[in-house]
Parts: structure tokens; C-alpha cells; sequence
């Protein structure tokens, strides 16, 4: 095989992986999350911050320890996907962990 159809069959590939990967709906990304789920899952994120601040735990058992104890908190709430909310919750990034 000549390295031009080495090329243009790598290519093939890469184009009819990417259409297949685009064509798939997201349904994390398509369910909505009622204001009081919001509410609910900011107040447990502050409070579950504040007790990790108080055991004076390191970065990642802090982290840990938060992602634990907000899925403990919302565990009445069937309808709430906590590990994804966890994910792209803004109180959650990085720059806001700086001060445990």
C-alpha cells in the first residue's frame, strides 16, 4: 500500500468516527435541573466545604470527602444526577478549591 492510500484510508477512518461520535445524543446534557434540585445541591455543596474545612483535610481527601458528602445530602432526590452535577456545578472547579 502506497503511503498516499495509507493516508487517505487513516483519514476515512478519522472522518467516519468523528460523524459517529456526533450523531449521539447526549441525554446528561438534555435533562433540566429544577431550581430547588440547584438550590439544594449549592446549600449541600457550602455546608459539605465547611466541614472538610474544619477537619483540615488535604486537597484530594477534601475534594473526596465533598463529592461524598453531597451525594450523602441529595440522596432523597431521586431525579438528581449528582456525580454529573458535581462535574459542572461552578462551586466545584478548580480555582475554588484553593482555600481547602
Amino acid at each position: 500500500m502506497s503511503r498516499f492510500a495509507a493516508a487517505r484510508s487513516t483519514c476515512m477512518m478519522a472522518m467516519v468516527l468523528a460523524i459517529g461520535t456526533a450523531s449521539v445524543p447526549l441525554p446528561a446534557a438534555a435533562a433540566r435541573v429544577s431550581k430547588a434540585d440547584e438550590i439544594a445541591l449549592k446549600e449541600a455543596i457550602v455546608a459539605c466545604k465547611e466541614e472538610a474545612k474544619g477537619k483540615k483535610m488535604g486537597w484530594l481527601a477534601g475534594r473526596k470527602y465533598v463529592n461524598k458528602c453531597v451525594a450523602e445530602a441529595l440522596k432523597g432526590r431521586p431525579n438528581v444526577n449528582v456525580n454529573q452535577m458535581l462535574k459542572d456545578h461552578p462551586d466545584m472547579k478548580e480555582e475554588k478549591w484553593d482555600s481547602i
